[in-house]
């Protein structure tokens, strides 16, 4: 059995790949590994979140939920000047992804180790940017939704990606329920990008 890229301490052997991607009108190199998600390029959803997200209007700084190698939060942290946190429960992801801060010259990043919100508690966020685990199942899944709304501040935004076959329509759903609000901010090869504001 392959161990999920939601696994803490990834057993997998060690075999980093390097390369370039080009994100919001700048180049960045990043490096991933076996046991972190995504490991050959920067994976279409989270590109599409990272340029078609916006900054809300509240200030504040932004979580990037379950970072993996980091690409969301150091793109977004370097283009809107924002101080971004960056979490994640693997480890070996979490390294990886200081090093790419590193080797891009992102500074205005902090990084943090948490199952979920279990570190995050007496932090709030103006956004919460999320690519989130789907194979950790559903029930997980939305419970990050729960969880965001907490920490999130009045007028704060959670922006997901998450692909129509992976259950799209059922996250758009729950996102109305507890927002009372939801827009699909873009569709793309069957993916959709979701954005709602704690009102």
């Amino acid at each position: 059995m392959a161990e999920h890229y939601f696994t803490q301490k990834p057993q997998s052997k060690s075999s980093p790949e390097t390369w370039s991607y080009q994100l919001k009108g700048r180049l960045y190199t990043f490096t991933s590994d076996h046991g972190v998600f995504s490991r050959n390029e920067v994976d279409f959803g989270s590109r599409l979140l990272i340029e078609e997200f916006v900054e809300p209007a509240v200030s504040g700084d932004f979580l990037d939920l379950g970072c993996g190698y980091g690409p969301i939060g150091i793109v977004l942290a370097d283009h809107f000047k924002r101080n971004v946190m960056l979490a994640d429960i693997n480890e070996r992801a979490l390294k990886l992804a200081q090093q790419n801060a590193a080797m891009n010259h992102v500074e205005n990043v902090t990084f943090i180790a948490s199952d979920r919100f279990a570190n995050l508690t007496t932090y709030k966020f103006a956004a919460i940017i999320t690519n989130p685990p789907i194979r950790a199942g559903k029930k997980i899944v939305h419970a990050m939704f729960e969880e965001s709304k907490r920490q999130l501040i009045d007028h704060g935004e959670l922006w997901v990606v998450i692909q129509k076959k992976q259950g799209a329509p059922s996250a758009k759903e729950k996102l109305q329920t507890l927002f009372g609000n939801v827009e699909v901010v873009a569709r793309s090869k069957g993916y959709f990008i979701l954005r709602a504001e704690k009102l």
